[in-house]
């Protein structure tokens, strides 16, 4: 029988990969858009991890939620220190969530407030995806527009309190095969899962509305 973390995995795979692919990210990380596209998806960003990291304190004794609550693998800080590079000091006054995105972060935050099973889901779609696929976005921003390795632009994708990524997954998916979730909570979670990676592409899809590649 499979662990809970590889049916996560195996289920979510094809939802997973149409985010990946969306045509803004393809775009992004070819190298074809500029890095007002970039930091527009940074925004995004913020709004989600707002909602994500907002409750955390609330979870962090709950059985279920709770032993996913790591403040190493928080990103706020890291965020609003790339915005400020990006769109400088005034960077609060004109930030602003596209509609797609306002739908995910309520979401995130509905599950923050009253289903933990839910949290989960958004919390590992999130984080183990920023210390995975995260890393090319990072490299690539760095070739694309400059910035200093792992500096100002770019800190969101880098975490300094996990000395070993490919420990920290490991240990991560151990604690997701342990989760506090019986059988038909573990399909619940499964199916959240699912839906936060939909509401990603549904950014995505947003986002590339905004910046379609010209002709």
């Amino acid at each position: 029988m499979d662990s809970f973390s590889t049916v996560i995995r195996t289920a979510s795979h094809e939802q997973h990969t149409e985010a990946e692919t969306s045509t803004f990210m393809s775009d992004l990380l070819g190298g074809r858009l500029g890095v007002d596209a970039y930091a527009r998806y940074t925004e995004q960003l913020w709004f989600v991890y707002e909602a994500l990291e907002a409750g955390a304190g609330r979870l962090a004794a709950d059985p279920v939620a709770g032993p996913f609550v790591r403040p190493e693998l928080f990103r706020l800080g890291a965020l609003e220190r790339d915005l400020e590079h990006l769109r400088g000091p005034g960077w609060r006054s004109t930030l602003s969530a596209l509609p797609a995105t306002r739908v995910y972060a309520d979401r995130v935050r509905e599950c923050a407030e009253e289903w933990p099973g839910g949290y989960v889901a958004h919390h590992y779609t999130r984080y183990l995806g920023d210390l995975s696929g995260g890393q090319i976005i990072r490299d690539r921003a760095e070739r694309t527009w400059g910035f200093a390795r792992k500096g100002d632009g770019v800190r969101f994708y880098v975490f300094e309190g996990i000395s070993n990524p490919a420990e920290f997954k490991r240990g991560y998916r151990e604690r997701l095969d342990r989760v506090a979730a019986d059988e038909l909570e573990r399909v619940r979670i499964v199916g959240e899962c699912k839906r936060a990676f939909a509401l990603n592409t549904g950014v995505f899809l947003a986002l590339g509305e905004e910046y379609p590649l010209t002709a």
